[in-house]
């Protein structure tokens, strides 16, 4: 067989853990990754993708070496695992199937593979280090200072960061030094007085009860030989609660703590270990006097120390630091990638306002911090205070963070030029008041840093209509806000928490925007780690706060993400983790729910946040009102009955599947007599109750068109063409629009500038989603300008309906391409990077002539549905179908030609 001249990337995935190295295999170089991917499992699971510009390539054959070091790879020496040639399709959940691994090994890994084209080279090595896999390999001991200092305020909840550092000497020549480091709430880390890693706010926030999550740093190149210092600054976070005044409420876990231990190669082979003990320095009198996620962060620069991280500093002052309790929690190796500042913007505008106070405009609701430039006097005290918007007369509005302070203050020490941005703290903004800068404030002296986790923007979308894109923009800063480790509710007011009810749908939209699969991988965990011995699932997980209200919706989310998590990486073993948790959770309900009815109607919420009827009745009322339906709560556990009827066949349940079917069944005959009336409608013939039924198969055969005519109603004729959903019926509506045929009127819906709809808040200048639909006029006690829970399922239409790139269930190894050509709307340009490769789907048309053009990665096909009945309608590349190399004629239904085409990049022509 021909040698094919084809880019191998390599993923290496442990459960969906991504390590890329790519090289153009003809040139036989080999590029290893700098910095390794840190992990603790023994039973990685590795992926590739395949870039070829041929048409119709398919893999039919993998050979995997796994080896203990490079030069064993590059001899082709699998010492760790040899594959041998193994025919199969799969490139992207090959198992590692090798010899144990140990604690701290470093293991480098190539592919090969066979298509139907021809044979490939290897492809570049990659590598990945092991953690430390045993409670026994940490040497260390936890250490920190359980108390307050007089640094503290207990009352407000401002405690102090804490400062630690370790004086060492190298004596010999270094290969290797690595670092792990468990710093809690959050820290940063020195080594001779330079920052280790770009990391911010780190490490990511869990129920550190139950675990916790280190970072791993190569070190070596900040190594010499010599005299050495450790020095590793303490925040806050999650770990000392932002709010202290309801422990019936909030979990807070105790006072900043640290474990640490540098591990030290030597050329000549022995090892040394630096580790925390009593024999480290640490004080709470730095500069970083007060940080709070909620209230920001204060910082005297006179108190800054010159050299505290570098060797030779004098820490006499300093106290021995203390024994401390370990929190409890298990240690495990951070696969979810850290925050980091992925942007910088610049202000828009500075207006001068009375008392020597300015209001910076960066023209975007963003969150993170800003950098600030100052000059002054020693003692000067800059205060900066960030808000969402403005007030009439353009003051900060800060009404709706509620007693969440949002205020960094920064003390100058004087002299030269200063620079300084907060460590512990971030905040949701638009705009920031500063008030007591020395001289006259300019744009150029601050720059927005945007945070949020480390991860790839994977998802394009563009169209004829500019609202539609501005919406999608909207949704892109909206999600990326509000990435903090786990995916939270809001970033400004004093909640910013893990909601379950936000994302059923909403986290599957996301995924076509962001390569957020370890951190909703990371967010299963976490919930399932929340969950009670009796099987009850939090509203919020982590539980931060003991919210176990036991409603359906809510907790059924916990189902939703893991469906979402297979359904787009095909990693099975994330449903058999965490299947015996959702079954322990649906008996729960089941059994402590269930009426004499046969409705499991326990719900908490109803459709949470649906929109007055008209703007001005929602005025100045508080939108924080439950209105529990049972009508929602026996639809979605219905609905989840399907999700585990599926998932026991899966993950080798089987067993446990006729007990779904039937307890669905009958849940479908007794919902039906309680919430079905034969006018036609359910429930309260709310647009939601009648969604719910129609998209989750409980309306009988001889009721769906009623039941869908219904809906056309209430959105067409009642609601003029605006949806009247909260955030669980927006969950579902554009979809079931689209399903029942009436795409044209979810195009309606996704375009209406009026209220209530998300081109509503365009209009009134929002640059991100609303919590709200009415969030220009309610009530500021629940008003956040900055969500994600009423994205709904919009996203998902963006991309499976507009652009048409729908997975076929399979992670993407097959697809479905069946666009909605929707009258109105003249072009559409979507890309979503699958873990087979880029997908594609470009079209345009006009009255006589639709051209698509579309691009499948290697080693998938696409079910494709061209809007004709008559193949001679089509031409690809200007060639008649028939004539057309990798693309298959499978059936007619209705006006629509199936077709089926394989990897490659095709340009369809259709005569309309």
């Amino acid at each position: 067989m021909k040698r094919l001249r084809y880019l191998i990337i390599i993923v290496f995935t442990a459960l969906t853990c991504h390590v890329w190295a790519a090289v153009g295999v003809a040139d036989l170089r080999c590029e290893l990754l700098v910095d390794p991917i840190t992990i603790d499992n023994q039973q990685p699971r590795l992926s590739w993708k395949i870039n070829a510009e041929d048409r119709d390539v398919s893999q039919t054959a993998y050979h995997v070496l796994v080896s203990s070091s490079l030069a064993n790879l590059e001899k082709n020496v699998g010492d760790l695992w040899d594959s041998g040639e193994v025919a199969s399709s799969n490139s992207i959940s090959v198992y590692y199937g090798g010899k144990a691994l140990q604690s701290r090994q470093a293991v480098f890994w190539k592919v090969r593979i066979s298509t139907n084209k021809g044979v490939s080279a290897w492809s570049s090595a990659a590598s990945w280090q092991m953690g430390l896999l045993y409670y026994k390999d940490w040497t260390g001991r936890w250490i920190g200072f359980d108390e307050y200092f007089k640094t503290d305020n207990s009352a407000t909840g401002q405690v102090a960061a804490r400062y630690f550092r370790k004086e060492f000497t190298v004596a010999k020549p270094i290969k290797k030094a690595m670092v792990y480091v468990m710093g809690l709430g959050l820290y940063e880390l020195y080594l001779n007085g330079k920052k280790v890693g770009d990391q911010v706010l780190a490490p990511s926030p869990t129920d550190y009860t139950e675990n916790i999550k280190y970072n791993v740093f190569d070190v070596t190149a900040l190594l010499k030989q010599g005299d050495q210092a450790l020095g590793v600054l303490l925040g806050n976070g999650r770990f000392y609660a932002m709010r202290q005044a309801k422990p019936y409420k909030v979990k807070t876990f105790g006072f900043p703590k640290l474990q640490l231990q540098l591990i030290l190669t030597y050329a000549d082979g022995r090892t040394e270990w630096v580790k925390t003990d009593d024999s480290w320095k640490g004080t709470s009198e730095g500069p970083i006097t007060a940080n709070n996620e909620y209230d920001g962060e204060r910082y005297d620069a006179r108190k800054e120390w010159s050299g505290w991280a570098k060797a030779g500093f004098d820490d006499s002052q300093w106290l021995k630091a203390r024994y401390v309790q370990e929190p409890g929690g298990q240690y495990e190796a951070q696969l979810n990638a850290n925050m980091k500042v992925m942007k910088e913007i610049s202000p828009v505008s500075v207006t001068k306002k009375g008392n020597g106070r300015y209001v910076l405009d960066f023209g975007q609701n963003f969150a993170g911090w800003v950098k600030m430039r100052v000059k002054g006097h020693a003692g000067t005290v800059v205060g900066l205070r960030f808000a969402e918007s403005l007030t009439d007369s353009g003051e900060l509005f800060t009404t709706n963070l509620r007693d969440a302070k949002a205020t960094d203050e920064y003390i100058l020490k004087g002299g030269e030029e200063e620079e300084w941005e907060p460590r512990f703290t971030y905040h949701g903004f638009r705009y920031v008041e500063v008030d007591g800068f020395p001289g006259e404030v300019k744009t150029s002296d601050f720059t927005g840093r945007v945070v949020y986790d480390d991860m790839a923007t994977i998802g394009s979308f563009s169209s004829s209509n500019t609202l539609l894109n501005q919406i999608h923009q909207n949704a892109w800063w909206s999600i990326a806000s509000n990435y903090k480790g786990m995916p939270v509710d809001c970033p400004q007011r004093n909640e910013r928490q893990p909601w379950l009810g936000d994302r059923p749908m909403s986290a599957y939209g996301e995924s076509f925007l962001f390569d957020n699969t370890l951190l909703y991988t990371k967010w299963l965990e976490d919930i399932r780690l929340s969950q009670q011995a009796d099987g009850a699932i939090p509203d919020v997980a982590p539980a931060f706060w003991r919210y176990y209200s036991d409603n359906v919706s809510w907790p059924g989310t916990y189902l939703f993400i893991a469906e979402m998590l297979f359904k787009q990486t095909g990693d099975i073993r994330i449903l058999k983790k965490h299947y015996p948790y959702m079954k322990k959770w649906m008996d729960y309900m089941r059994v402590r729910y269930m009426d004499a009815e046969g409705i499991i109607g326990k719900d908490s919420y109803g459709d949470w946040c649906f929109p007055p009827r008209t703007i001005e009745d929602g005025r100045g009322k508080i939108a924080d009102k439950k209105y529990p339906s049972a009508l929602i709560s026996a639809a979605y556990y219905y609905h989840l009955l399907g999700l585990m009827e599926r998932f026991s066949k899966l993950t080798d349940n089987a067993a446990d599947s006729d007990t779904f079917t039937s307890t669905a069944a009958q849940l479908k005959i007794d919902f039906n007599k309680k919430f079905y009336h034969a006018a036609g409608y359910y429930g309260t013939n709310s647009l939601t109750d009648n969604l719910l039924p129609l998209y989750f198969g409980l309306a009988d055969a001889q009721n769906v068109d009623k039941v869908a005519a219904r809906v056309v109603t209430i959105v067409e004729k009642e609601n003029n063409g605006h949806l009247s959903t909260g955030v669980v019926g927006t969950q579902w509506i554009m979809r079931t629009l689209t399903n029942i045929g009436r795409a044209d009127l979810a195009y309606r819906l996704a375009t209406k500038k009026t209220y209530p709809s998300w081109g509503y808040m365009v209009e009134n200048g929002a640059t991100s989603i609303w919590e709200l639909w009415n969030g220009n006029t309610a009530h500021p006690k629940m008003n956040s300008q900055n969500h994600v829970m009423m994205l709904g399922d919009l996203l998902i239409w963006y991309y499976e309906h507009l652009a048409g790139i729908q997975s076929g269930g399979d992670a993407f190894q097959s697809i479905v391409m069946k666009p909605s050509f929707v009258e109105g709307l003249d072009d559409v340009d979507a890309s979503y990077e699958s873990l087979q490769g880029k997908i594609s789907s470009s079209w345009k048309k006009n009255k006589s002539l639709l051209a698509w053009h579309i691009g499948i990665p290697p080693n998938t096909k696409a079910t494709i549905y061209v809007p004709t009945s008559d193949v001679a309608n089509i031409t690809e590349g200007d060639k008649k179908l028939t004539q057309v190399e990798g693309v298959k004629y499978l059936r007619k239904e209705k006006d629509e030609l199936v077709l089926e085409v394989g990897s490659g990049n095709y340009q369809f022509k259709i005569k309309r």
